[in-house]
């Protein structure tokens, strides 16, 4: 269930019929009128809505998840899944119909891929990648750090959690296996002091 809906989001509307179901796409279809008064059948696609969630630690949260580390760090991941090579990205994934809203989902896969809890959530970004398919993508920042469990990966799901100071992140980012880090709300330098001050879109 979403609860921040962008004013700009283009979604299918509410009379569309679902005309096929698949694994990842769902197609839409509805009469739309014309200038002219006709009508022409438009289409759209709609996949499950996708949160990434940038984790900030202290220096000190850093060095109690076993990091050296002297100042903030970012939490990253190295990822590997069936049939895609290895690459670095923030934690995230699909929100699934079991979580009440985008901040439970990530919450949740934040857990599961990086067994880490924090105590406080932001929404910082929101965008539809494509105007064709119906799908938000969530940005959330997430600090104080509780406590560290147990990863709980999907069978599709190899991940290794690392801690990286910006510089690090920077440079890691001008890779190949790195292109999901980069984040335009962070700029062309990525600076924390920033992206930390970053408004916050909604309250949960």
């Amino acid at each position: 269930m979403r609860k921040f809906v962008p004013e700009n989001a283009k979604l299918i509307p509410q009379e569309a019929k679902c005309v096929f179901r698949g694994k990842i796409f769902d197609v839409f279809q509805w009469p739309q009128e014309m200038f002219d008064g006709s009508l022409e059948t438009f289409e759209m696609l709609r996949r499950a809505d996708t949160v990434k969630i940038i984790p900030v630690v202290t220096a000190e949260e850093a060095r109690k998840l076993g990091f050296e580390a002297s100042k903030p760090q970012l939490i990253i991941t190295k990822q590997e899944q069936p049939r895609k090579n290895c690459f670095y990205d923030y934690p995230g994934g699909r929100v699934d119909n079991d979580d009440s809203d985008e901040l439970a989902a990530a919450k949740r896969e934040l857990r599961e891929e990086t067994g880490l809890n924090f105590e406080n959530w932001r929404l910082v970004r929101v965008e539809q990648p494509f105007n064709k398919i119906d799908w938000l993508v969530y940005t959330f920042l997430a600090t104080g750090l509780l406590e560290q469990t147990k990863q709980s990966l999907d069978a599709g799901e190899k991940i290794e959690v690392m801690a990286m100071g910006v510089d690090e992140v920077l440079q890691l980012a001008k890779s190949g296996e790195a292109r999901y880090l980069r984040l335009e709300e962070m700029g062309e330098r990525l600076d924390l002091n920033r992206v930390m001050k970053m408004p916050e879109l909604y309250k949960y």
